[in-house]
């Protein structure tokens, strides 16, 4: 499976972007989709998961309220829709598949086997 991610960009605070991950080589759609980031100088961290079917979703406390996931399993696909952005969310964002056989998410990153690229989001202030 390779994950790509997109959408990132350059945005001032308050604004909104909409992050993409497209899954190819093998379907996701029984897996749980997760999204991470990595600021500069810190360690990658959780930010939002999505069960194997959209019903259940959850967030890290940072971003709740404000950022939104959501997937299209018939277009392999997963989103991050981010509103009110604060210069504090500017990090390489991360999608990644989890290996997890019940298709529950999680905030474990070594729950996940398949990972995106990255793609860059920066918030100026």
């Amino acid at each position: 499976v390779q994950l790509q991610a997109s959408g990132g960009g350059l945005v001032q605070a308050g604004g909104s972007l909409r992050l993409s991950c497209t899954a190819s080589g093998r379907p996701v759609s029984f897996h749980a989709l997760g999204w991470f980031r990595q600021a500069p100088g810190k360690e990658r961290e959780f930010v939002a998961a999505i069960n194997w079917s959209g019903i259940s979703t959850d967030y890290a406390d940072s971003v709740k309220g404000r950022f939104t996931i959501s997937r299209d399993n018939a277009k392999n696909m997963v989103y991050l829709q981010m509103n009110s952005l604060k210069p504090e969310d500017t990090a390489v964002y991360y999608c990644a598949r989890s290996m997890r056989y019940d298709g529950d998410w999680s905030r474990i990153q070594t729950d996940y086997d398949h990972w995106g690229q990255g793609t860059l989001v920066t918030v100026s202030s």
